[in-house]
């Protein structure tokens, strides 16, 4: 989705989302990782944010020693920083935390593009769903997350979606 290809949306957003832009391009976060074609995805683009909720950065790494010594390079000083190398959904992952002007921000990377992984697909469902339903499906979201609810979750039980709701929400049709 051409929306998401930028962060540029960011500044005629909501006041978060457009501090989000300032944060992002003042420290030059996006730049860092341009080789790993950064997307900032979660639920502050969609403005279904709750206080808390983080900076997420989907990136595409070909090799991880690259991405993990870029991640370090750039980001170690940051209060915060932590690294992992994990296995998520069977995929070699590296997560990466920090704090930012008052943003926690997380890059995600694995060996999948970008557009590809699963934070990218289910923020563009969602982001459809959002556009579909308004504002008052918009405000129940955010109640449920607000509640405990992580965000899928909170999706698939407004559209009574039944199974796992990170698949059912990829599967769901308008």
């Amino acid at each position: 989705m051409q929306l998401f290809n930028t962060i540029n949306y960011l500044q005629l957003g909501t006041l978060l989302q457009q501090r989000a832009y300032t944060v992002l391009t003042a420290n030059t976060i996006m730049e860092k990782l341009q080789d790993f074609t950064p997307i900032l995805a979660g639920t502050i683009p969609l403005n279904i944010d709750i206080e808390g909720s983080d900076l997420d950065i989907l990136c595409y790494w070909e090799d991880e020693a690259d991405f993990v010594k870029a991640i370090r390079d750039n980001f170690k000083d940051y209060d915060g920083f932590t690294l992992q190398q994990v296995i998520i959904n069977n995929q070699k992952t590296v997560l990466a935390n920090f704090w930012c002007d008052g943003f926690e921000i997380e890059v995600f990377g694995q060996n999948i593009p970008s557009k590809q992984q699963m934070g990218y697909l289910h923020m563009v469902a969602e982001y459809k769903i959002l556009n579909h339903f308004g504002e008052d499906f918009r405000q129940q979201i955010i109640a449920l997350k607000k509640t405990g609810y992580k965000t899928e979750p909170a999706f698939a039980k407004l559209l009574n979606l039944e199974g796992d709701p990170y698949d059912a929400l990829l599967e769901y049709k308008l």
